[in-house]
């Protein structure tokens, strides 16, 4: 514990570079978790329902059904959005309503599963749940 206190914010960027010299198979942790680029787009919330179940809600207006994919793949939920250009182009006083395509992505944890999604009214609710054991899970006796 002792080498690990004398690194501080000054430091830090040391023990990163310490910690990812000495592990195998851990260099694409790490290019996503500092070389991530944050973006806003599309507005989200993660809402913990219980400790084994949660929601995720991606706000998509103007998005339809067929313009929106929900995949995981190799341990991560990602969303994908793809707007079709429209052959008329409207001139638009303000335009307030982003209709870019983007992907986004979650990196979702070993025990963590999609159990339920759905698209209605521009909300996209994605419902996860934990994977419990049988032998973890809570049984009854009386």
């Amino acid at each position: 514990m002792n080498a690990l206190q004398r690194y501080h914010a000054a430091n830090l960027p040391d023990l990163i570079e310490k910690i990812s010299r000495n592990s195998i198979g851990l260099d694409d942790y790490f290019d996503r978790f500092f070389n991530d680029n944050p973006t806003n787009y599309p507005p989200y919330n993660l809402i913990n329902i219980s400790n084994h179940e949660s929601r995720l809600e991606v706000a998509l207006a103007g998005f339809k059904p067929k313009d929106v994919k929900v995949y995981t793949e190799y341990g991560k939920l990602t969303v994908e959005g793809s707007k079709e250009s429209k052959e008329e182009e409207k001139e638009y006083a303000y335009r307030g309503l982003a209709q870019r395509s983007f992907t986004r992505s979650w990196t979702l944890s070993d025990d963590t599963e999609v159990t339920d999604v759905k698209f209605e009214d521009g909300l996209l609710t994605v419902k996860l749940g934990k994977v419990v054991p049988e032998h973890h899970a809570r049984k009854e006796y009386l």
